[in-house]
């Protein structure tokens, strides 16, 4: 299912699609080897390597050439154009993946005070699976170093920079997942 999702809006084999599948295994590698540390969890492995590889199939709606993305929309708005693609299939679950990876989440507030071009709603992780893709999402970049992992403190900065609350975020879920 997930490589026929990926092929219905990445059919090239281009630069786009390669940063697209590179980051998107490492996103999903890292959220497993994080799940197989935590048994007692009793995550959804395969959910959560489904929804790992699909959790930034919109980027390419998005306007962001550093990653050959040439959409006409904000790159914020990535995880919800994505969440819309992903319903249209039959992908509920997997679409909350997508809306709500961006940074640890975004709140109805900070949509409101950055004037982001989004739904005023939250859209923060709620299930310990997408609690677990978000967080592993933070470890990889799509622009520098696609597959050179940051360190915890890397992301706790980068997290720091969207707000504290953020980068406690960024904590919490360490504690719970590494």
């Amino acid at each position: 299912m997930v490589n026929e999702v990926i092929d219905k809006f990445y059919p090239s084999d281009n630069e786009l699609k390669h940063i697209f599948m590179v980051h998107a295994r490492k996103v999903a590698d890292l959220s497993l080897e994080f799940s197989s540390r935590h048994p007692e969890l009793e995550l959804d492995n395969k959910f959560i390597e489904e929804a790992a590889m699909l959790h930034d199939i919109g980027i390419f709606l998005c306007d962001a050439p550093r990653i050959h993305c040439h959409g006409e929309n904000p790159y914020i708005c990535h995880g919800y154009l994505g969440a819309e693609l992903l319903r249209s299939l039959g992908l509920p679950a997997h679409a909350s993946v997508c809306e709500r990876h961006t940074g640890t989440g975004l709140t109805k507030e900070i949509i409101e005070r950055e004037g982001w071009p989004l739904p005023l709603k939250d859209f923060t992780p709620i299930t310990l699976e997408e609690q677990l893709i978000c967080f592993a999402d933070k470890f990889y970049s799509k622009t520098k170093h696609l597959e050179q992992p940051r360190t915890l403190g890397m992301v706790r900065e980068s997290m720091r920079k969207i707000s504290e609350e953020s980068a406690e975020k960024i904590d919490i879920w360490a504690k719970m997942f590494m």
